[in-house]
């Protein structure tokens, strides 16, 4: 099968469909009636931010309204309320856009938020988002967030130190964890607040907290020293990680 030239292709595009100036093989890919997209899947909405939240009968779930800021950013979205959520393990509080609507069904223990306009891109992304932050703050109150990280590697290992002599501590009663990852020196790096760490055994770290965004940040940032390689399979994997190994570089 032979196909036409792309100047050809362009001139039949641009000038007017005539059924009698294609040949036959090339009628249907030409056909206006078949016009389409690149894209074959039908458009839909996400099913993240419709879905109800589950609200466990120990938390609290009350929605506040902020006070008015007379700060207001040209075309900034300023919200009116938040939402406080108290649980066992603590206290969480999330600012709901002023264009989102929450509401909580006491008697089913469920949750849901609407936007007022589905067909506004910005709307529909923070709908999802809002929804996720929710459900991670209402987790993290009631049962937690954890992030483990295994040392793999000769003479790897970590400790938790109430004082470090490289970082100052930002706050009172701050610890460190001491990293010893085959550096000259050992690493030191502040625990941020509200976060605890442990170190079960010399080759673990144990990070808990509320706060999901606060727990997985400080587990990147002790994984930054030492990246998974893909040679020896040494680093630090954080939440069972892992990494393919590659064939030995032979010259």
């Amino acid at each position: 099968m032979s196909f036409l030239p792309q100047r050809c292709a362009r001139q039949l595009l641009r000038e007017p469909f005539q059924r009698g100036s294609l040949p036959l093989f090339l009628t249907p890919a030409f056909s206006p009636s078949r016009a389409q997209c690149f894209s074959t899947t039908n458009p839909a909405q996400s099913r993240i931010g419709g879905a109800a939240i589950s609200v466990p009968p120990e938390v609290s779930f009350t929605l506040v309204d902020l006070p008015k800021s007379q700060n207001r950013g040209h075309g900034k979205d300023v919200p009116t309320h938040a939402a406080q959520i108290k649980g066992p393990r603590g206290e969480m509080i999330l600012n709901i856009p002023s264009f989102m609507t929450v509401n909580h069904d006491q008697a089913t223990l469920k949750a849901t938020l609407s936007i007022e306009d589905r067909e506004v891109p910005h709307q529909r992304a923070m709908w999802g988002t809002t929804r996720a932050l929710l459900q991670n703050h209402i987790t993290g109150v009631s049962e937690g967030h954890i992030c483990v990280l295994s040392l793999v590697g000769v003479g790897y290992r970590a400790t938790i130190e109430p004082k470090a002599a490289t970082v100052t501590a930002t706050y009172p009663g701050q610890q460190f964890v001491s990293l010893k990852v085959g550096f000259s020196h050992p690493i030191e790096l502040g625990i941020p607040e509200g976060v605890q760490a442990s170190t079960p055994q010399p080759t673990r770290i144990l990070l808990e907290s509320v706060d999901k965004r606060k727990v997985t940040q400080f587990a990147a940032e002790i994984r930054e020293w030492r990246r998974p390689e893909p040679y020896k399979g040494k680093g630090i994997f954080v939440n069972g990680e892992t990494i393919k190994l590659k064939a030995k570089k032979i010259k």
